[in-house]
């Protein structure tokens, strides 16, 4: 007797790892100061399943729909992969065979994409419970082969109906896929496939947001920058709302430490047009704060609040943050380089960076294009906005 098993983390851990790897291919989570930690918990909480470098939803069907063509397939798993990557491909062709232009995954790299549309989708696939299969693409390669023969078993009645429930790998109410998928094929949602997403939601993440806002219909996908500007947030569930108030004041305040440390660079540059512009950013946002919202926070309640598994937040990231936090209720943010706030900034990258920290190597500080993070933290609203959008534009 003999049995097929390989050594893998939890699901928790595979899953965090996924996402500390994709964080290297997004630009938009350069994390200078080391509040990514707590960015991600909130954006988990809010919009699970999503990500800075998703495009457009219906390709949470076309992986699995995909990946289904595989399973059928007799090669070997390094083969499988060869055969996952051309499908991949020719459904980048299918999309702009159907006039798709904006969101097609490959649609100038072709051949060469290197980061493929199922490793962007992967991990929203099991937070969104479509995926059931709870290894990482390579462990699929490895287990389609494997499989067959436990399909073909279980139709001839050699498996319990346990046993035949743990060879699924994808939801089985995953609607079918289009006829010509690898042909032509828009993005536009089927309205089942629609309502198969929603439900998706509903059963693997009641109580997120973004399923709130799936459920709610057409006027979720608000036209607002950040999600703390929706029309309807006064609807939004109390323990949501707080939530939303939170991820507000937070994006406030420590946008104005990403203001002091491209500052600060700009300066150590000597680049005046750089100065003055951040200089200019950070007067504004002084004028922006809402002070008594700020004084008025409960730290311990944002820390609370925004505790989720998927993400460990350091002690030292916490310091950092009610450092700053202290700072900016007292009004002592000024900009020269020897003040409080400056040093803070300063000692934080330091002791993140070592010897890449852009204060101590010239080498690197010299690389620097001018921006690093320096915009205010939007917790992947634009990505949950976009989905719901296209749940919303149903055909």
């Amino acid at each position: 007797m003999s049995s097929l098993a390989w050594v893998d983390f939890d699901e928790a851990e595979r899953q965090r790892a996924q996402r500390i790897m994709a964080l290297f291919q997004e630009r938009e989570t350069r994390d200078e100061l080391g509040l990514g930690g707590i960015r991600d918990s909130i954006a988990d909480h809010l919009f699970p399943g999503t990500s800075t470098i998703q495009t457009r939803l219906r390709y949470m069907l076309f992986i699995p729909w995909l990946f289904q063509m595989l399973e059928d397939s007799t090669a070997v798993s390094d083969q499988l992969e060869i055969e996952a990557r051309a499908l991949e491909n020719r459904l980048a062709n299918a999309l702009k065979a159907g006039g798709e232009s904006n969101g097609v995954i490959g649609r100038d790299a072709g051949a060469d994409l290197q980061r493929l549309p199922s490793s962007v989708y992967w991990a929203g696939l099991g937070t969104w419970g479509i995926r059931l299969f709870t290894g990482s693409t390579d462990n699929l390669f490895s287990y389609l082969p494997h499989l067959r023969n436990g399909s073909r078993q279980a139709r001839d009645g050699e498996h319990t109906p346990t046993e035949a429930q743990a060879l699924q790998i994808w939801s089985p109410s995953l609607p079918c896929s289009p006829k010509n998928l690898l042909g032509e094929v828009r993005f536009r949602l089927r309205s089942d496939e629609a309502a198969y997403i929603i439900d998706r939601l509903v059963s693997a993440q009641p109580m997120s947001l973004l399923t709130y806002l799936a459920r709610n219909g057409a006027g979720a996908a608000a036209d607002c920058a950040n999600i703390w500007e929706h029309p309807h947030l006064a609807e939004f569930p109390n323990e949501t709302r707080e939530l939303v108030g939170h991820s507000e004041l937070f994006s406030s305040v420590m946008h104005g430490a990403a203001l002091i440390y491209n500052l600060l660079l700009s300066r150590l540059r000597e680049k005046p047009d750089w100065i003055e512009k951040y200089e200019t950013r950070l007067q504004d946002w002084r004028a922006g704060l809402d002070k008594s919202a700020i004084r008025a926070w409960s730290l311990d309640s944002f820390w609370q609040d925004i505790n989720h598994p998927a993400h460990r937040i350091r002690l030292a990231a916490k310091r950092f943050v009610t450092e700053w936090v202290e700072l900016v209720r007292t009004g002592n943010i000024g900009e020269g380089n020897l003040t409080a706030a400056a040093r803070v900034v300063e000692n934080r990258e330091r002791r993140l960076k070592t010897s890449q920290s852009r204060f101590s190597n010239r080498a690197v500080r010299d690389r620097w294009n001018g921006a690093s993070g320096a915009e205010p933290l939007s917790f992947r609203w634009a990505q949950a906005r976009s989905h719901l959008q296209d749940l919303a534009d149903v055909g």
